[in-house]
Parts: structure tokens; C-alpha cells; sequence
């Protein structure tokens, strides 16, 4: 059953191009960034990084999906689709993968076979998480 793509009307938070932040991002639901960000991203949502996007941040969502370029590591419970710009400099660990032709990876990847089966420590992403 193939899941129906974000739209606009999805997207609870947006970073455009042009903006820069630094620091935590925690938030429900699907947030895109087109601009630059630097930190920590913690979701149960959806990650969109667009096609302009410079990201450097250690990252725990659901679902990611990169047509930009990200510098650190990412944990998604669900997925993790890479487009064909998509630049990843760092490790993931996901249950699904999908990655286009022409991405440029540079890291390792550990899978599961279904979201349960990820291995998880005690991560204060849970933490925080869990009190919303």
C-alpha cells in the first residue's frame, strides 16, 4: 500500500530558504526545512529536509526524508527516503530504506526488520516525547 505524499496542508512548521537556526527542534506532525539548521531534531512526525537545506544535527523521527544535504545521524522508526539530490554525511538506522540513484551517502546503515525490532537505549528523545 503505497502512503500518499506530503502536501503543504501536512506541514505544521517550515524553516525557508534563507533562514538559519541553532539549536532543538521538537514538534508533532511534518515539518519541512529549506533553510540551514544546526542541532537536534526529536519527532514522532515527518522530517522533510527540500532541496536547499544544509543540515548538521543528530536527528530522531518517525519518517525522514532528505533532497538536501545533512551532516550527522539519524534514527527513524518508520522510514528514511533519500531523493536523488539527497546528500548524507553520517549513519542512519531505520526498517525502511529508500534511496534514488545519483544520492551521495557517506556512513553506515543499520536496518531492522519492523519498527519494534530497531534496538532503542533509553534516549531522551523518548523522554521528551513521551511528556508531550
Amino acid at each position: 500500500m503505497k502512503k500518499k505524499p506530503v502536501s503543504m496542508d501536512d506541514i505544521v512548521g517550515l524553516l525557508g530558504k534563507g533562514t538559519e537556526f541553532d539549536g532543538k527542534l521538537i514538534f508533532e506532525g511534518a515539518v519541512r526545512i529549506d533553510g540551514k539548521f544546526k542541532g537536534e531534531i526529536y519527532t514522532k512526525g515527518i522530517l522533510i529536509i527540500g532541496e536547499g537545506a544544509i543540515v548538521h544535527a543528530e536527528i530522531d523521527a518517525d519518517t525522514i526524508i532528505i533532497s538536501g544535504e545533512v551532516h550527522g545521524n539519524l534514527k527513524a522508526s518508520n522510514r528514511i527516503e533519500i531523493r536523488s539530490t539527497g546528500r548524507l554525511y553520517g549513519n542512519m538506522k531505520t526498517s525502511t530504506l529508500i534511496i534514488e540513484e545519483g544520492v551521495i551517502f557517506e556512513g553506515s546503515c543499520q536496518m531492522g526488520g519492523h519498527k519494534e525490532g530497531i534496538p532503542d537505549e533509553a534516549n531522551e528523545k523518548d523522554k521528551i516525547l513521551d511528556s508531550m
